[in-house]
């Protein structure tokens, strides 16, 4: 892949795992790539399972956590899927969360070191998308990769980052659904769904500098809060909604829908005519 911008169409799936043929069936509703979250393994030996299946489907990591595993294992891994599957693999990391590291240190400093050990194992910029939130992380993933997949955040946190990261960058905003038209239904599994986050200062930050309240993002969460990062309603309004991200700037959207892995690519298929796919 070149240094240009990835194409990965304008909606994707994000989930914590999917199987090839859950991926085989999210290609043909018309989704352009699927997004696997939970800081896998170096290894990332489940990713050409998935892409032998498919024929078009992008697959990107969201994200490889910087400090479970090495640039060096990375690189290799990122090299032997390129080689098989030219094009169609996008390596999303990110620092994780200082409460969960002991060896944290400075996201900037840490995120640094690591693009450059990338850099020295021959991993392109334009095939690689850093996790960001912040001011400084986020004109960070621009200078020093494709781009941004920010995380838990809005429209408005996707018009900033576009105004920072500015036209060229690639802007990937995940952001999560429940298929519900009951609001009292939607919180609570979206409640559920943020529950760790609350605990994550910079989720925390990020929020605030959104404009949210300490009380929005104490625990449990606001209802404006949730409101704000979880989308939900009939499906033409959850579609809208995660439509405000491509017209505030964003590439493309990973839309989390908050279901069972079996119920995965059903809720998909119900969103795929809304959205245009």
């Amino acid at each position: 892949m070149s240094d240009t911008k990835p194409d990965l169409g304008r909606f994707g799936s994000f989930s914590r795992g999917v199987t090839p043929q859950q991926a085989k069936e999210i290609e043909a509703l018309g989704y352009g790539a699927v997004w696997v979250g939970g800081s896998p393994p170096a290894e990332l030996d489940w990713v050409e399972p998935i892409l032998e299946q498919t024929t078009t489907l992008k697959v990107a990591t969201g994200i490889v956590n910087i400090w479970t595993a090495a640039a060096g294992p990375v690189a290799e891994s990122f090299h032997r899927i390129e080689a098989a599957y030219p094009g169609r693999f996008i390596l999303g990391i990110g620092v994780g969360h200082p409460e969960a590291h002991q060896q944290y240190q400075k996201p900037i400093d840490a995120l640094t070191t690591y693009l450059d050990k990338l850099d020295e194992y021959g991993v392109p910029k334009g095939s690689r998308v850093v996790a960001a939130l912040g001011p400084k992380v986020l004109t960070l993933s621009a200078r020093r990769s494709a781009g941004a997949h920010p995380y838990l955040t809005t429209p408005e946190h996707t018009a900033q980052a576009r105004a920072l990261i500015g036209p060229e960058a690639f802007l990937a905003p995940e952001h999560k659904a429940v298929l519900t038209t009951d609001p009292e239904q939607a919180r609570a599994v979206g409640r559920k769904a943020l529950d760790i986050y609350l605990n994550l200062q910079n989720y925390l930050n990020s929020w605030k500098r959104l404009g949210f309240t300490d009380a929005d993002v104490a625990r449990p969460g606001s209802d404006r809060l949730v409101d704000a990062v979880v989308a939900y309603g009939t499906r033409e309004a959850i579609a809208a909604r995660l439509t405000e991200h491509l017209d505030a700037g964003a590439d493309h959207v990973p839309v989390q829908v908050l279901t069972s892995p079996d119920k995965l690519v059903p809720a998909l298929a119900e969103l795929a005519g809304p959205l245009g796919l």
